[in-house]
């Protein structure tokens, strides 16, 4: 006489067995898709924090540097090591800032410095992408006497 077995131990069919299977990889497919984007955010914003702290520290030597000219612009390359393999560099552009009427030679003002620095980075980007970091800084400077040939 065969003796029936009771429904909770007889297993899984093999139907149930390949849905629970599809459901996990669709779910397994989605967290790796999730930590993949993350991964990637993650090094952009190393990226962008490395280059801010350039910019920065390049502000700082040009609101310091009395060498600069009163009006114009200066540009430069960061060296390689610098900026952490990629290619980047700076434009400043130097103006007087709220010039005061008939302001004199010699009459210290406020001079605007506008910083442009600019990377291209070489994970995954094409080389046409180009990205840009925008600082202002203001100093003293003393307006100069006209320069006679």
């Amino acid at each position: 006489m065969k003796r029936a077995t009771p429904k909770s131990e007889q297993g899984f069919t093999l139907l149930e067995v390949l849905v629970a299977t599809l459901i996990m990889g669709v779910a397994v497919t989605g967290l790796i898709v999730g930590l993949s984007q993350s991964v990637h955010n993650a090094s952009r914003l190393a990226e962008y924090d490395h280059v801010s702290m350039l910019a920065r520290t390049k502000m700082n030597d040009l609101l310091l540097d009395r060498e600069l000219p009163f009006e114009g612009a200066v540009a430069g390359e960061f060296a390689k090591d610098q900026s952490a393999g990629a290619q980047a560099g700076w434009r400043a552009v130097l103006k007087p800032f709220d010039l005061p009427p008939n302001a004199t030679p010699g009459t210290v003002i406020l001079q605007q410095i506008s910083l442009e620095v600019w990377w291209q980075p070489d994970s995954g980007a094409t080389a046409s992408t180009k990205r840009t970091l925008r600082f202002e800084g203001y100093r003293s400077a003393a307006i100069p006497l006209p320069v006679t040939p």
